[in-house]
């Protein structure tokens, strides 16, 4: 699925069973996720200095297009790095006893 400006450019492709804006490495993800935290597309754009400002707008555009389905998307995303993020704790419970007792205050 691709989201076309008048000039018939693509600024969301899905790859991989993601969303990434067209050409680039930045996901979906990066930008809806700093446009959930207020960010402007202006700041957006500074974060990410690969993309263009038009790019960034296209890549909100096609978030608000789609929100239902970019919505499920990420809350999808979301439950797979949490099963996994558990996965790892009972696989190797001393590493993230380790962690842990790293980030206690001395």
């Amino acid at each position: 699925m691709r989201l076309e400006g008048m000039n018939g450019t693509s600024y969301v492709e899905q790859r991989n069973d993601s969303y990434w804006i067209e050409g680039t490495r930045v996901s979906l993800d990066s930008i809806v996720y700093a446009f959930w935290n207020g960010q402007t597309p202006e700041s957006i754009a500074q974060s990410f200095p690969t993309l263009t400002l038009e790019q960034v707008y296209g890549a909100v555009t096609f978030y608000l297009a789609h929100r239902d389905e970019v919505d499920r998307y990420l809350a999808d995303r979301r439950s797979d790095f949490e099963a996994a993020r558990e996965k790892s704790r009972k696989e190797d419970p001393a590493f993230y006893a380790k962690l842990a007792a790293a980030k206690r205050p001395s």
